[in-house]
């Protein structure tokens, strides 16, 4: 097999769902050659999404682009966020300045790569989004983000879009985060006060808490924007309700085939939902059925 990957846009792998290499690889592989779906190229990338249950995870990025699209090596979190920036991943001033504020490093367990643009596990049958996804997210949120505004992040993790969300809206608005591993509350809590929002934490403009997130967090509701990092089946109810008029949610939704879908609640309490791209996360289920691997 040759040394260089290939970018196709592939037909039907599983369950008729397709999936695609992330936005970064697009723009990298551009340049080079496009290959036929039986050629045995075609054969080799496929096979890898079957035999290797690490190829997908959290999102679609090939892993074995990370020689091409990753800062490995590079431990400065500025570079990462350059470099996405110079693949067209990050086209927001606003979202380059918040990603080169919070340091992902502080987010990552001991021993992780944390300025590689690939998902990491971060313990409890849980993962931490690869950078380029938290860029799309951030992003596709940005307008829902202004300061004094309301956000949710439901299935926050180690904290770090959390953190993200809070130098956004600022002290005047409100972030909050839900994760149901009460382990992972308390290591975001540890990773947050020593980032740059810590102040935020401090303040209570910012808090991780505890709880079944597909119930949302009715407390500080309606909220103008709500990210979810894991897929659900549906889009729970509870946190439509608690979605805003002009408000915006993005959640990955599917089974095995799974879309990031844009939901926007118009000013009338009805919705509109788009599909912004295909994508592979963990599901979003109990704590109970995510301890024992779903």
């Amino acid at each position: 097999m040759s040394s260089h990957f290939h970018y196709y846009h592939f037909p039907a792998l599983a369950y008729g769902c397709s999936y695609y290499a992330s936005y970064t690889t697009k723009r990298i592989l551009s340049t080079h050659r496009r290959i036929p779906p039986h050629s045995s190229t075609f054969s080799v990338i496929t096979n890898l999404f079957f035999q290797n249950p690490n190829f997908l995870t959290r999102n679609t990025l090939f892993l074995g682009m990370q020689r091409f699209c990753s800062v490995s090596g590079v431990s400065k979190n500025k570079a990462m966020v350059e470099r996405l920036q110079r693949y067209g991943v990050i086209t927001s001033s606003k979202v380059a300045e918040v990603m080169e504020t919070v340091d992902r490093a502080l987010f990552v367990p001991d021993g992780g790569a944390p300025y590689d643009d690939s998902p990491m596990a971060i313990g409890y049958n849980a993962t931490i989004s690869a950078p380029h996804m938290h860029a799309m997210c951030l992003q596709l949120l940005e307008e829902n983000l202004q300061p004094g505004m309301h956000a949710l992040d439901v299935g926050s993790g180690t904290g770090y879009l959390t953190a993200c969300f809070a130098l956004m809206v600022g002290p005047l608005g409100r972030a909050v985060g839900v994760e149901h591993i009460p382990e992972l509350v308390s290591f975001s809590i540890e990773n947050i006060q020593k980032s740059a929002a810590a102040t935020q934490l401090k303040d209570g403009s910012l808090a991780v808490h505890a709880g079944d997130g597909r119930q949302g967090w009715p407390e500080f509701a309606p909220y103008d924007a709500i990210h979810v990092g894991a897929a659900a089946p549906e889009i729970p109810q509870p946190l439509i309700d608690q979605l805003k008029p002009g408000g915006r949610m993005v959640i990955p939704v599917g089974n095995v085939c799974q879309d990031l879908k844009v939901v926007d609640k118009n000013s009338d309490g009805s919705i509109s939902v788009r599909t912004e791209t295909s994508v592979r996360y963990v599901p979003l289920t109990s704590r109970e059925a995510q301890l024992r691997g779903y």
